[in-house]
C-alpha cells in the first residue's frame, strides 16, 4: 500500500527490547517484499511465529489450464452457479488464468473458516459481488459489503467471516504484488488530484483480535503454494499481535469509490484502471456520464490490443456494447482476432447520456486460458454472435440488468 499505518502496541524504536507484562519480550517479525527493498510491515506477536507444532498432508490444489482451445471469444454464464462448494477454499472454481494471472468464482455455503489460510505466492483481489463480512488477519479487521476490492497482500495470513445471504465473489489471484496505478502516484507515493481515488477511499484494518490469542491449542494453517495446499499446525494462534506498522497490510476499496474520467469522445479503457500488476491490469467499469460531444458515438470501437487479453466481469447495468450476456457471466477476447460492440449496439448508443454498467475488467499482456472447471459455464454460440442475423438469447437476469 501506498501509505503508513499503525494498530496497538509497538516500541519506540524498530529492533529494540519490548517487554510483556510477564516480562518476555514480544516476538518481531517483518513482513516484507523486494528482499527488504519493498514495503514491509514489522509485527509484535506474543509467541514466537515460527514454532510448528505438527506439518499436515499436502493436498492439491491446482486449475488445469487448457492450452489447445481454439482462438475464440469466450462467454462464460455462471449466475446460475448459486452455490460452488462448501467453505471458503472448497467453493474457490479457477476459470481463466495464466502465469501471471487466476480468476475465479467463489459461492461459499459455509459462514466461518474454521482454519487458517496463506496464500504463499499470490496477492488475492476479492471482489465481492454479493454478500457482506469481515476479514479477519494478523493486522486486524477489515469489514466488506458488496461492491468492496478486498486486497489481501502475499503471506498474510487470515479468515473469512461472511454475514447470513448469499456470498458471490470473483477472486483475482496475483503472482506479483497488487498496486495503485504508478500514473496516479507522486515520486513521495501519494494519490495525486487527478487519481480517480485517494487515500481516503482505502480502508485498512481498524482493530486488532482479541480472545484467545494466549491460548494453546492446535490451530491449522493452511498455506496455498505452487499448485498444493500445505498444512501447517501451529500450537499457539496467528492472530496473537499486538501491534505493528508499517505499508503492508490488507484493505478494502470500493468500486462505488471510483470516481470515472470522462471526456468529448469516446475514452480508452485505460481511464478505468484501478489497480495494476506485472503484465496485468484491474479496471472498474462504474455508472457515468457519456461523451459530450454533439457527434460523439458512446459505444466502444472496434479494436486489436494485439498484444492484450481481455476479461470483463459483469455485475449490474446493461452493457452498451453486449447483448446477451447475464450478471456473473465473464466475456474472454483473446489478442489475435479483432472484438467490440455486438450489431445494433453503436447506433443505439448514440444520443444517450449516460450508463449505470457495473464491472470488473483484466486486461492481461501475455495469454490466458481457460480451465477445465470453466468448460461447463461456456456459451457454445457467443463466437458466431457479432453475426447481423444472430439471434441473441435474452439475459437470464434480465430484470436486475435494468
Amino acid at each position: 500500500m501506498a501509505y503508513y499505518h499503525r494498530i496497538g502496541q509497538i516500541p519506540h524504536k524498530r529492533h529494540t527490547q519490548f517487554r510483556q507484562p510477564d516480562g518476555t519480550l514480544y516476538s518481531e517479525q517483518l513482513v516484507g517484499t523486494l528482499g527488504f527493498h519493498g514495503v514491509s510491515s514489522l509485527l509484535y506477536h506474543i509467541h514466537p511465529p515460527t514454532q510448528i507444532k505438527k506439518v499436515g498432508e499436502t493436498i492439491p490444489y491446482a486449475p488445469k489450464l487448457l492450452k489447445d482451445r481454439p482462438l475464440e471469444p469466450s462467454h462464460l454464464r455462471t449466475l446460475g452457479q448459486t452455490t460452488t462448494g462448501g467453505d471458503y477454499l472448497q467453493a474457490r472454481q479457477t476459470l481463466i488464468g495464466n502465469a501471471d494471472v487466476t480468476m475465479s468464482i467463489c459461492n461459499p455455503t459455509e459462514r466461518r473458516m474454521d482454519y487458517y489460510y496463506k496464500n504463499a505466492l499470490a496477492d488475492e483481489v476479492i471482489f465481492v459481488h454479493e454478500g457482506s463480512g469481515e476479514l479477519w488477519s494478523q493486522l486486524g479487521i477489515v469489514r466488506f459489503v458488496a461492491g468492496d476490492y478486498v486486497v489481501i497482500p502475499r503471506t498474510i495470513i487470515h479468515q473469512l467471516h461472511f454475514d447470513e445471504g448469499p456470498v458471490r465473489l470473483l477472486i483475482i489471484e496475483s503472482f506479483s504484488p497488487i498496486e495503485t496505478c504508478r500514473r496516479y502516484r507522486n515520486h513521495f507515493g501519494q494519490l495525486l488530484e487527478h487519481s480517480p481515488y485517494c487515500e481516503r477511499d482505502i480502508r485498512p484494518p481498524h482493530e486488532l483480535i482479541t480472545g484467545d490469542v494466549r491460548e494453546s491449542g492446535d490451530y491449522l494453517v493452511k498455506i496455498k503454494k505452487e499448485g498444493y495446499l500445505h498444512q501447517l499446525t501451529y500450537g499457539h494462534s496467528p492472530f496473537d499481535v499486538v501491534g505493528w506498522d508499517g505499508y503492508f497490510y490488507p484493505y478494502a476499496f470500493s468500486i462505488h469509490d471510483f470516481e470515472p474520467i470522462t471526456g468529448r469522445i469516446h475514452q480508452p479503457p485505460p481511464v478505468h484502471q484501478t489497480f495494476e500488476a506485472h503484465n496485468f491490469v484491474i479496471c472498474s467499469f462504474v455508472p457515468r456520464l457519456f461523451d459530450y460531444h454533439p457527434d460523439s458515438i458512446p459505444a466502444p470501437y472496434n479494436h486489436s490490443n494485439v498484444d492484450s487479453d481481455e476479461v470483463l466481469y459483469y455485475v449490474a447495468g446493461n452493457f452498451m456494447s453486449r447483448k446477451g450476456v447475464d450478471l456473473a457471466s465473464f466475456t474472454v477476447h483473446p489478442s489475435g482476432i479483432p472484438h467490440g460492440p455486438h450489431p445494433g449496439t453503436v447506433e443505439a448508443s448514440i444520443g444517450k447520456k449516460e450508463t449505470h454498467e457495473l464491472a470488473v475488467m483484466v486486461d492481461t499482456f501475455r495469454p490466458l486460458y481457460l480451465t477445465e472447471a470453466a468448460l461447463p459455464y461456456v456459451d457454445k454460440n457467443y463466437p458466431m454472435s457479432w453475426n447481423p442475423d444472430f439471434k441473441h438469447e435474452p439475459p437470464r437476469a434480465a430484470d436486475m440488468m435494468d
